[in-house]
């Protein structure tokens, strides 16, 4: 099929460069393969098999997307991906795809990716002799006078022969006669024929000549075209216009205005009369572009600009241009004079070059985009390939390509010009930016500059690069006790920044290694909403306080997990009934007899019911009152100490034995509740004073040795305590004077007692000390501001016999204009308070405390 194929490397100096280049951008592209194919052949013809001319893998063309890309509306050229052939898609025209003789190249790109290489191809289409020549006008005719002198040339209409090279047109013959034969001149890259006068006419014998003028191209076998000349022989006109030179070249701007004129013509006639009157005219064999584009004034000469006059359609316009006289009959420019005298100019040719301006903006073409780019890329990953172009020349088609905002990524340029990849230039994270849209600006360097934009739309993928998180650590679970087994109790929740099975968070709790202090082992977790339920019910009275910790993982590869600690705090309910200390229980019940004498006075104490509630605070906060009294003018209970009292003196009508019956509650919403009863025996003082005597006599006789130590003891007690007054006074002395020594003198200052309730809390003693409390109030450890928490001094083994609930002393005091309490034993008249120096001091809001009468 006469295909010929040829590879042309370049230089070695250049190809490294070139290498080198392709290795910083991430592309990689062979030398350019040159082929050749004639025009006019059959679709499907082979071109050359461009893998195996570039080394490819046959095998893998087709996974890499091994095809052909063309920047033209038409593709004229494909590749076969199973073999890597190269062959014609679609029937070539050269004569349409390129204008002129020179030779006819077309540039491909052949793309492959996974990795992403671009090569170039360039196709010569040769010429077939597939055109005959051809004239524009089927006739010509020449009116000459008789009497012109041998030798006149008259130009014949040029023929045309849109085939190049060998194939275009190579002479013009003319039949055989004795007056005429024909003349060529080669102007540029046309040949232009005359019709030469041989022989003078004789109008007289001949008034007309028919002649055929034949053009004939190079091709094999030769083709022609003909072309009827008639000579009209006339009378003559002895003088011809004449212009001053052969070739006119002038120079003017695309998009000038229609209507500009851009040269006058000028062309002189000595005859006189309308001989001498000269008329312009355009030759008859321009192309029909010229006719559409310029206009010539016949009186004037003028050429004026008729269409749009574009550079990048047509660069160089050539007009031919005649002059003519009004004689009878008119003579030529290019007509030979009467006199025998050569013209002063054979023809007269208007060549107009088209200057280039910018008028065109830049052409953004993307060739191959990565739309979806994983975060974790690394810098330089290639996203996409763009070319720009410019149809303008010189500087005006020369673009500067860039990115327009603060994105990272960047344009590298290729060993190609005008040929640029996107590629990352900075760290992605989809969790801050997941969508670019990259706008691409390309400005050419004419003046003024003209830009054009594109934008690129890339989705950042995501990838599993952030661990869940819990919105707080560690977390803290207050829990009743006494709760139900299986429910809930408790929720987690995680939270991870990335996408899909990369952020689907499932829970587990992390177990210890087991034994009795793993709480961890009692609870149970929904591993995909994170509730938590406990597997057991807690008792706050044997477990206070715990932890666990909970594991958060995502799922994604490799997955990731994040752990948070949960603080778990039992909190009490009132689940314990009131025990009765004293009077001391037997057979399921509490009771207890009490003597006193008849003579007692009012406010006796008889006895004291001391009791005890496993619970704290409110719940563990104890009232007694009588539920069963026989005498309720004799006997009166203290409902905050369990105190019994006499009430008034006993009289002879009272009796000797009185029973009460006390009932001890605490104060939790709902209450619980335990009786105690004591039975009060009255008896005779003689009767008391021989129980007493019997008590006493056996002690009468210790008694006496103990006197001489006990006197000794209180000497030394008493020297000691003055010593102690004296330091005192000397520290007073020395202390600053915003310290008070003395009690205030407040009038709200009554040194009354505050009262103050004590209770347990596990393995700590607290005192709250306020005003008097409601039956149904409420005691939170460390709630409350004046809430105490009291040393343990018990003795080891010693019961809480002497756990009482009873009012405790206190003084207030200013120091400034702060106020204080100090809570403890009663204390003497003469003692010293030192603010904050006690560890039961308080800071009290300015609110007096309440008194007890």
């Amino acid at each position: 099929m006469g295909i010929q194929r040829q590879t042309q490397r370049r230089v070695c100096s250049c190809f490294v460069f070139h290498l080198a280049l392709l290795l910083f951008v991430g592309i990689r592209a062979s030398a350019e393969i040159r082929y050749s194919i004639p025009e006019e052949v059959q679709d499907g013809t082979v071109v050359g098999n461009v893998a195996k001319d570039l080394g490819l893998d046959i095998t893998s063309l087709f996974g890499r997307r091994f095809r052909v890309v063309s920047e033209a509306k038409d593709v004229f050229f494909e590749v076969n991906q199973n073999n890597g052939a190269l062959y014609v898609h679609k029937k070539i025209d050269r004569e349409e795809l390129c204008h002129g003789g020179g030779a006819c190249l077309m540039e491909l790109k052949v793309i492959v990716e996974n990795p992403l290489e671009i090569h170039y191809v360039v196709i010569e289409i040769t010429d077939v002799n597939d055109h005959s020549p051809s004239f524009p006008e089927m006739e010509q005719i020449f009116e000459i006078a008789e009497h012109t002198l041998p030798g006149n040339r008259f130009q014949l209409h040029t023929a045309r022969d849109p085939d190049a090279g060998i194939n275009s047109i190579r002479t013009y013959t003319l039949t055989s006669n004795d007056h005429f034969e024909v003349d060529i001149r080669q102007s540029d890259e046309d040949k232009i024929p005359f019709l030469v006068l041989k022989k003078s006419l004789d109008r007289e014998q001949k008034k007309k000549h028919t002649l055929l003028v034949t053009a004939v191209d190079g091709g094999k076998p030769p083709t022609s075209g003909t072309l009827n000349v008639s000579i009209i022989v006339l009378d003559i006109n002895d003088n011809r216009p004449r212009f001053s030179q052969e070739i006119y070249q002038i120079v003017i701007q695309e998009n000038v205005p229609i209507g500009t004129s851009v040269f006058r013509m000028n062309a002189t006639d000595p005859d006189e009369g309308t001989n001498g009157e000269i008329e312009y005219s355009l030759g008859k064999t321009l192309k029909k572009k010229v006719y559409d584009i310029f206009e010539l004034d016949k009186i004037t000469g003028d050429i004026r600009v008729k269409g749009v006059v574009d550079n990048e359609e047509n660069d160089v316009y050539k007009l031919d241009v005649e002059a003519s006289d009004k004689g009878t009959p008119p003579l030529t420019d290019v007509q030979a004079s009467d006199k025998g005298q050569p013209p002063t100019t054979t023809d007269c040719r208007v060549i107009i070059k088209i200057q280039d301006v910018n008028d065109n903006e830049p052409e953004i073409e993307v060739t191959s985009i990565s739309s979806m780019v994983p975060e974790d890329s690394k810098h330089g990953t290639v996203i996409s390939l763009v070319s720009v172009t410019d149809i303008d020349s010189g500087l005006n088609g020369k673009v500067m390509c860039s990115l327009t905002g603060n994105v990272p990524f960047e344009l590298k340029p290729s060993f190609k010009e005008n040929m640029y990849s996107l590629v990352t230039k900075e760290t992605l994270d989809r969790e801050t930016v997941s969508h670019y849209d990259i706008s691409i600006t390309a400005t050419d360097y004419g003046e003024p500059p003209l830009s054009t934009f594109k934008t690129l739309s890339i989705q950042v993928s995501d990838v599993n690069d952030n661990v869940p998180e819990f919105s707080q650590s560690p977390l803290e679970l207050y829990l009743k006790e006494n709760n139900a087994p299986g429910a809930s109790i408790f929720s987690v929740n995680a939270i991870d920044k990335d996408l899909n099975d990369n952020a689907a968070v499932s829970y587990r709790i992390s177990r210890g290694k087991g034994g009795h202090n793993d709480m961890a082992s009692f609870l149970n977790i929904n591993s995909e909403n994170g509730h938590i339920s406990a597997l057991k019910s807690f008792d706050f009275e044997t477990l206070k306080t715990f932890q666990f910790r909970v594991v958060a993982t995502d799922s994604g590869t490799p997955s990731l997990s994040s752990n948070v600690t949960v603080n778990v705090f039992i909190l009490d309910q009132n689940d314990n009934a009131p025990v009765i200390l004293y009077p001391v229980s037997s057979n399921g019940s509490a009771e207890g007899v009490e003597e006193i004498p008849r003579n007692e006075n009012a406010g006796h104490l008889v006895t004291k019911v001391r009791a005890y509630d496993a619970d704290i605070g409110y719940n563990g906060w104890l009232l007694f009152s009588l539920q069963e009294v026989t005498d309720h003018s004799l006997f009166g209970l203290d409902r905050y100490t369990g105190r019994i009292r006499t009430l008034r003196s006993f009289t002879e009508t009272d009796e000797a034995e009185h029973k009460l019956v006390i009932l001890v509650k605490d104060n939790g919403n709902v209450s619980l509740s335990a009786t105690a009863t004591v039975i009060v025996k009255v008896v005779e003082p003689k009767e008391a004073f021989a129980a007493a005597d019997v008590k006493s006599a056996t002690n009468d006789e210790e008694d006496n040795n103990v006197t001489f130590y006990l006197m000794i003891t209180l000497g030394s007690v008493s020297t000691l305590f003055l010593i102690s007054i004296i330091v005192l006074i000397a520290m007073q002395c020395s202390k600053s004077t915003d310290y008070t020594s003395k009690y205030l003198q407040e009038t709200n200052y009554d040194g009354t007692l505050c009262h103050s309730i004590q209770y347990r809390s596990g393995d700590k003693r607290y005192m709250l000390v306020g005003p008097r409390m409601s039956i149904g109030s409420t005691i939170v450890p460390g709630s409350h501001a004046n809430t105490l928490m009291l040393p343990d001094r018990r003795t080891p083994g010693e019961q809480e016999t002497n756990y009482d609930g009873t009012l405790c002393h206190s003084i207030q005091y200013r120091s400034g204009d702060k106020r204080y309490m100090l809570v403890g034993p009663r204390m003497s008249i003469g003692s010293t308070i030192v603010p904050g120096s006690h560890a039961n001091t308080l800071a009290l809001p300015d609110r007096r405390c309440a008194t007890e009468s």
